[in-house]
């Protein structure tokens, strides 16, 4: 077993320790720095400052080791790293670089504690930095959450700061000037009497320098790239047509692979019958893979095609069958074994709630619910692995590289060392890219193949078939009002644990209560007098894993919709009320710029037009939408969104926009229009014609406003999710009195 493999797995048992107070590791593993990948390859005069820069004669490249999944992430990185180092756009090439512990993600951490974002108590920040200390030991290189500019803001431009003063002093050595007399410039070191030593020219000299580690990182004013509207490295190349994808690659003597696997997911392969399969044209090999087949052709069409005909007899699901044992599996989970933890109780709730207290005006209760969802990205699942006794190669975007790569060793035979790992652009991920399927079973073909480059693709049926969808999810509310307020919440939500299913195929345990199930709504920043948030534990049912936003795509949903019925019901104004509750300064601030943005209080609405707000805090980002919807006569026309949210500092303006703008379509779709169910253990939607999201045509104009108040950097890509389907539901109750308490919305509303 691997180092990485033996540390994960006393990795939550650590986690326990650090949550009851205890130290379990040693101050030695913290402080150590991880080996720097980048000097096990080949670096003859050149300078490797840390693992994110190397520079040579030939030029200067930046190590961006976050996934780029279509998020921009790659450029967000490269241009930290730049601004320090003084380089322009274009005076760089940017690579992911291996699979190392040296690229560990600590900004998890804050996910991972009890603690409200805003609670800085010595406490909170002692969790904190425990769980940051665990995930540096244990190496822990992962894409997902929103982490990767929080985890990348002060590291990776300490980066380019250290290489750019190691320059400076390997230039003083040759020109014998005083390092206080240099200065950087657009990718050289510039002397005194305006003569440039250009960053490749010193990079002999400098790799035979001790990096400078006392390095002062540059003051916001003087920024040329954070912060200012950036074009995207990649953006040329996506524009054209032109940028290598995973599923682009082509290597000489390369074979393609398909595969037909059990659509029960995780049912096994009873028996199978390939004949017909074999003699079809460009057919090369019929091969055994986990829980299905596998055809190898000459090109991935004949491959879908041969797949399409073998025949075989699938064995039953590891869960219920019927969509409706899904649902009764949660709807039972509301009792007290099940409990997995209180995560708030504010109050005294059930007087409250029963009026005993203070006479309460008006009781409520709701039922909401959540379905499966698929992650259905627009490329669908690759990978190219080839295989050989000494190394195994394998081409493809991994959202944790290093957990992929011990998967693949153990498949192969060979030591994790012997795994290279190449990370490639990634045509969206949603979360799914966090699996390993495809991988391992790329994996599986290609060492029945020694030295032929097999490129695995699943076809959109297969993807969807064999995803591991969001998880399904049921809330049950119950509040009350008192003098025209709202005077109590107790909300209750079950679900299954996405984050447990998830870890177990990682090889991971997780002990303890599901953080993923109650986000987005024990974190209410609203001072109600009477707040209880419970969460259940429903027993596993299908498979689940991360979807975009995680557990908050479902319980913001829950907690903010069933609070504006409360809000209805007091008869107070939907965006008032809520800044009348709000307790946090830097969310009201968020609240407060979206009325301002939407004209709120001024605005004129005629029959069947309708507005509706709503607020959710996933990941620590505080995001407030206003959806403006009018009813037409063949259903409702979503017309505008405004959207504020504060991110504590945007770095890429015009990618920040597009990422929120996404987000919002991403979460308006899915309310709108999709689910996943089952029947005969098998997912009924095989694509996009039975999951179709948002229709170009359906698409509003979204404004979107990003603040800078917070105390901590936090990323874009998840948090604009969880407020669209509140948002859009309470807009429609406005419109037209309808409350929808359950998506997709479809079910009762048509949308034109």
């Amino acid at each position: 077993m691997s180092r990485v493999g033996t540390i994960a797995r006393r990795s939550f048992l650590v986690g326990s320790a650090a949550i009851a107070g205890g130290v379990a590791f040693g101050t030695y593993l913290v402080r150590r720095t991880p080996a720097n990948p980048l000097l096990d390859e080949p670096h003859d005069g050149a300078a490797v400052f840390n693992p994110w820069v190397r520079i040579d004669a030939q030029g200067i490249t930046l190590v961006a080791p976050h996934t780029d999944l279509g998020q921009g992430v790659r450029s967000v990185q490269a241009a930290l790293i730049a601004e320090e180092l003084d380089l322009d756009w274009g005076q760089f090439s940017v690579d992911p670089g291996p699979p190392s512990a040296a690229y560990y993600n600590t900004a998890l951490a804050d996910e991972q504690v009890p603690f409200m974002s805003t609670d800085t108590s010595a406490a909170a920040q002692a969790l904190r930095s425990t769980m940051g200390a665990l995930f540096k030991v244990l190496g822990l290189q992962l894409t997902g959450g929103s982490s990767s500019v929080p985890d990348s803001y002060v590291k990776l431009r300490l980066a380019g700061a250290v290489a750019r003063e190691t320059l400076k002093l390997a230039a003083s050595k040759r020109s014998g000037v005083a390092v206080e007399q240099l200065k950087t410039e657009r990718g050289a070191v510039v002397l005194p009497d305006g003569r440039r030593l250009t960053y490749p020219s010193l990079a002999a000299e400098a790799a035979a320098i001790e990096p400078v580690q006392d390095v002062q990182l540059r003051d916001p004013s003087q920024w040329r790239l954070i912060g200012k509207p950036m074009q995207r490295l990649d953006i040329v190349a996506k524009s054209t047509g032109t940028l290598k994808f995973g599923i682009d690659l082509r290597f000489e003597g390369m074979l393609f692979a398909a595969v037909k696997l059990n659509p029960r997911q995780g049912g096994p392969l009873l028996r199978y019958d390939a004949k017909a399969a074999s003699a079809m044209r460009g057919v090369q090999k019929i091969l055994p893979v986990a829980n299905g087949v596998a055809v190898v052709a000459d090109n991935t069409w004949r491959a879908f095609q041969a797949a399409n005909a073998v025949d075989a007899e699938w064995g039953p699901a590891p869960y219920p069958a019927e969509q409706a044992e899904h649902w009764r599996s949660v709807s039972a989970s509301f009792v007290p074994e099940r409990l997995d933890k209180t995560w708030r109780n504010d109050g005294d709730i059930e007087p409250a709630l029963a009026g005993s207290a203070g006479n309460a005006e008006m009781a409520i209760s709701a039922e909401y619910r959540a379905p499966y969802l698929a992650h259905a990205p627009m490329e669908p699942l690759s990978a190219v692995a080839r295989f050989t006794p000494q190394r195994v190669d394998i081409w493809v975007s991994s959202q944790v590289p290093r957990f992929a790569q011990e998967k693949v060793a153990k498949i192969a035979g060979v030591g994790v060392e012997a795994v290279h790992l190449h990370n490639q652009y990634a045509g969206g991920s949603f979360g799914h890219r966090l699996e390993c399927e495809h991988i391992t079973r790329a994996a599986e073909i290609a060492r029945q193949m020694p030295g032929v480059p097999i490129k695995l693709t699943f076809s959109r049926e297969e993807d969807f078939a064999h995803d591991f969808p969001r998880q399904i999810t049921m809330s049950r509310a119950r509040g009350s009002t008192k003098d025209g307020r709202v005077e109590a919440l107790s909300l209750d939500i079950a679900s299954v644990s996405s984050s447990a299913s998830q870890m177990q195929r990682l090889g991971q345990p997780m002990p303890g209560p599901d953080g993923q199930i109650p986000a987005g709504a024990w974190n209410l920043p609203y001072a109600l007098p009477h707040f209880r948030m419970r969460a259940y534990r429903v027993p596993e049912l299908a498979p689940t894993s991360s979807w975009r936003s995680v557990g908050a795509s479902s319980a913001g949903f829950f907690a903010d919709g069933f609070l504006d019925e409360l809000i209805h019901a007091a008869g107070a104004d939907p965006l008032h009320e809520r800044l009348r509750l709000m307790r946090e300064p830097v969310a009201r601030r968020v609240l407060q710029t979206v009325a301002e943005m939407s004209n709120w209080q001024g605005a004129k609405l005629g029959p069947g037009r309708g507005r509706g707000v709503a607020f959710v805090e996933s990941f620590g980002v505080p995001c407030a939408q206003v959806v403006e919807v009018t009813k037409t006569g063949q259903g409702i026309r979503i017309d505008k969104v405004w959207v504020a949210l504060d991110v504590g500092r945007v770095i890429d303006p015009v990618n920040f926009e597009n990422q929120v703008q996404g987000a919002v379509i991403w979460g308006l779709g899915h309310a709108m229009n999709c689910e996943i169910t089952y029947a005969d253990g098998k997912a009924q939607q095989s694509n996009f014609h039975v999951y179709p999201g948002m229709r170009l045509h359906q698409c509003p104009s979204i404004e979107v406003r990003g603040l800078e108040q917070g105390a901590k950097i936090r990323g874009a890509g998840e948090p604009p999710v969880p407020p669209a389907a509140p948002a859009l539901a309470n807009a429609i109750y406005a419109a037209t009195g309808i409350r929808l308490r359950e998506m997709p919305f479809s079910k009762r509303i048509a949308f034109v």
